[in-house]
């Protein structure tokens, strides 16, 4: 998000809010879910840096949604939120707070109270929204206080990403810091007045708890509304200039995309972390943007000749990527990657599995994979898709969005606890392995004291005592040399552990899965099923696979992509209007979700034709007070990178007008951010990618051209994509399919006409075009990929 201008703007407005309300109310608790901990009485309010710890106690939380495995005690509370569908608003339905959904119903309410509005966003899997759940919304003197004063709304933020942005915007803009659980006070006309994220429910330490906020901004609306409506409004205004800036030309500086590319991979460098792998310090979140921008520049660099650079930022790619799966970032057991750690370490998780994470990481290994034809990164992606395949996915091949952090320690518990379902002590490990024990807790650092122990920060209030979270910290060739077995056999051992240990875990009572379908994320998992069907067919033949690795043919990747593509045009999707909703559960949410459309609509939705660049939304909804144009890459990339890519694409498969058309737009959107390329590059490393694509004279063109449904054709589409290559495109003609012909003929009537003088029209064959010129067709799949890639395989 682009907040430095918009902090500047609201300084005055901040200032009136201090005065307001006083320092101690304001300054809260502006941290995120996962970066909480109680302070010390000493410890500075510093809000742009917090710890990251967990909380010193367990604690309750209620039934969450249809999955959970704990059954709730008798409700003595229902609110509107029990007729919602989303497991996040599901799981606040018995709060004794009186909360409405984001709707008409609660805004005229508030107007008609003549009251404010305590709007509270998070997700269902969300460790610091039970929390504040359980402290407060659970608590009936906090719900009265509510209740008497406010209109209570509760949001869903992965339902409705478009009011999180809003308020989340203006409370980092404000404050420095965001997160979630989201609190956030409003007018009845849905301006913001003060916010902040977790509250404790009483005073500590000198700092304010939510009994505390509560009665501090009754006051401030009963005596101070004015200025404090006044302050909102303003800084909306503000918000609103900041974040939909629009291009004064509708070109880029000539320099500024081969410089943004060269930035940000500079500035990832000064930030690499050689000892242990990644891009910066605890808490160390995967950011694949980061790992695709290195891959794109290592590239470039190998095709400038200069190798010795590309090396470095491979090295860097590799041993971060590495270290991610070896550390407990990475659930051994299970499959899959949780969503950061809380030391250097990639030891010690935030254990909740979110599944834009998982789409994104295949695609980075599968990406590595196909630079060095390593089977250690192929392995990896294979573990994450089978953990999809295995946990993830619905009955009608749906793609479920998120598994909870927090678990039961025992069937029938009423408290929950972070990592319960994944920990081990070292007596367990011993009783459930048996004769390969010892070499499975010296292979995953298993102590009798619990290995938690490598930072400070993996466990400061000592809650993982004895308890162990599987990490690799020994050389399994070492290991294997050392017990006089083969570094197979070896691998084996330690897979069949693994299983053991997955059969006894699954008796555990599960974490909350929310199983809401969200489109956006979707895509980016179908994305990453589909290329792993065709990438994953040049492993080498004799490829070793363990548990929980299935060690399937590559193509079942091929039909979970289809199933789940099939699940969203069903349900999710409009033939009439072209327009696809954001989310499903139990049927589609009624929200049309942010830029997730194909070109040509996205144009007429989301474009802003005058001022250049993407709205995140259409502006349809007079309840959203913000259209802003995303541009940070962060957990998930922007729309605006996603869409520069696409354009690009487009403009190099299509012919005269139209892909002059795409690109236009493609530089004009990339103008609306040229500041920020030159002067924040690494917060936009999949828009420095799109530069860069877009300043490429001629993108490489992969033309396959016959039957689809066979062999060979599979064979050939697999060796297309065998080598690393981002500026390609490949693109397929079948002359037995009219629609096909009459595609190519009315968009592209070069590729047209290449398609028809095809030698064969019953074999397939390729042409690689690059610069106006085209390779001689070839039917070897082993051919095509000299062609693409002629240089030796790289080790």
């Amino acid at each position: 998000m682009t907040f430095l201008s918009s902090q500047l703007s609201l300084s005055s407005s901040s200032m009136l809010f201090r005065n307001l309300l006083t320092t101690t109310c304001l300054q809260g608790y502006f941290f995120s879910h996962h970066q909480r901990k109680l302070l010390s009485i000493n410890r500075k309010p510093i809000l742009k840096k917090p710890s990251f710890t967990r909380p010193i106690h367990s604690y309750r939380v209620l039934s969450m949604a249809d999955k959970q495995t704990i059954s709730p005690p008798a409700q003595s509370h229902t609110n509107r939120l029990a007729l919602e569908h989303s497991p996040y608003l599901l799981q606040h339905a018995h709060n004794p707070v009186n909360w409405y959904p984001w709707g008409e119903e609660a805004f005229e309410e508030a107007k008609k109270r003549d009251v404010p509005i305590f709007l509270s966003i998070g997700y269902s899997t969300c460790h610091w929204c039970h929390v504040m759940e359980v402290e407060s919304f659970e608590d009936e003197q906090v719900a009265k206080l509510l209740n008497d004063w406010f209109v209570s709304i509760k949001v869903d933020r992965e339902e409705r990403p478009d009011v999180d942005k809003v308020y989340m915007t203006y409370v980092q803009a404000l404050y420095g810091g965001g997160g979630w659980p989201l609190s956030c006070f409003l007018s009845p006309d849905l301006k913001p007045l003060m916010g902040g994220t977790y509250f404790p429910p009483e005073d500590n330490f000198g700092r304010p708890g939510f009994k505390t906020i509560l009665r501090k901004v009754k006051e401030a609306w009963e005596s101070k509304r004015e200025v404090l409506v006044n302050s909102g409004a303003f800084a909306i205004e503000q918000m609103s200039e900041a974040l939909s800036a629009s291009a004064s030309s509708n070109k880029l500086t000539s320099d500024v995309a081969q410089n943004a590319l060269r930035l940000c991979a500079e500035q990832l460098s000064r930030r690499y972390d050689s000892k242990l792998g990644g891009f910066g310090s605890a808490p160390k979140f995967p950011r694949p943007v980061e790992i695709q921008l290195m891959l794109y520049q290592a590239k470039n660099l190998e095709e400038a000749g200069k190798l010795n650079e590309s090396k470095k930022h491979l090295e860097m790619v590799y041993f971060t990527l590495q270290s991610m799966a070896k550390g407990g970032v990475h659930d051994h057991v299970g499959g899959g990657f949780h969503r950061y750690s809380v030391d250097d370490y990639w030891h010690v998780p935030h254990f909740e599995k979110m599944l834009y994470d998982q789409g994104q990481l295949v695609n980075v290994y599968l990406d590595a994979f196909n630079f060095t034809k390593d089977t250690f990164n192929s392995n990896v992606a294979r573990d994450i898709l089978d953990y999809l395949r295995r946990e993830m996915i619905g009955p009608e091949g749906e793609i479920y969005s998120a598994e909870d952090a927090d678990s039961a320690e025992s069937e029938g518990a009423t408290r929950k606890k972070e990592g319960a379902f994944y920990v081990w002590t070292s007596k367990e490990v011993e009783s459930i392995i048996g004769e390969h024990a010892n070499l499975f807790k010296e292979h995953y650092y298993i102590k009798p004291s619990g290995n938690c122990d490598l930072s400070k920060m993996s466990d400061p209030h000592k809650e993982f005592k004895g308890l162990n979270v599987l990490i690799e910290r020994s050389d399994a060739s070492a290991m294997a040399s050392k017990l006089g077995m083969s570094k197979n056999e070896y691998f084996d051992v330690l897979g069949a552990c693994r299983k053991k240990l997955f059969d006894v875990r699954s008796k555990r009572p599960r974490p909350h899965l929310d199983d809401k379908v969200i489109v956006s994320w979707n895509g980016l998992v179908i994305s990453s099923f589909a290329r792993a069907s065709k990438i994953l067919m040049g492993e080498p033949e004799g490829t070793q696979f363990s548990f929980p690795i299935v060690g399937c043919n590559p193509e079942e990747y091929l039909e979970v992509a289809s199933k789940a593509a099939s699940f969203i045009k069903r349900q999710l999707y409009d033939d009439q209007t072209k327009r696809l909703q954001h989310s499903f559960r139990k049927g589609p949410t009624g929200y049309h979700g942010p830029l997730n459309y194909k070109i040509s609509r996205q144009d007429g939705l989301f474009l802003d034709h005058e001022g250049g660049g993407y709205f995140n939304t259409t502006g349809e909804d007079s309840s959203v007070l913000l259209r802003v144009k995303e541009d940070h890459d962060g957990a998930e990339p922007s729309g605006n990178s996603v869409s520069i890519i696409n354009l690009v694409r487009l403009s190099s498969m299509v012919a005269s007008s139209k892909s002059e058309k795409y690109r236009r737009n493609a530089e004009h959107v990339l103008a609306v951010f040229e500041k920020r390329l030159k002067d924040m590059a690494m917060a936009v490393p999949l828009m420095c990618c799109a530069a860069d694509m877009l300043s490429v004279p001629s993108r490489k063109q992969v033309v396959l051209v016959g039957p689809k449904p066979s062999l060979e054709f599979h064979n050939m589409i697999s060796a297309s994509h065998a080598s690393y290559y981002p500026n390609k495109t490949v693109i397929h003609v079948d002359l037995t399919n009219k629609e096909d012909i009459e595609f190519w003929e009315k968009n592209n009537e070069n590729i047209a006409q290449m398609a028809k003088g095809s030698p064969a029209a019953d074999k397939v064959v390729a042409f690689v075009c690059q610069n106006f010129t085209c390779s001689a067709p070839v039917s070897d799949p082993e051919a095509l990929r000299t062609l693409l890639d002629p240089k030796p395989s790289r080790k």
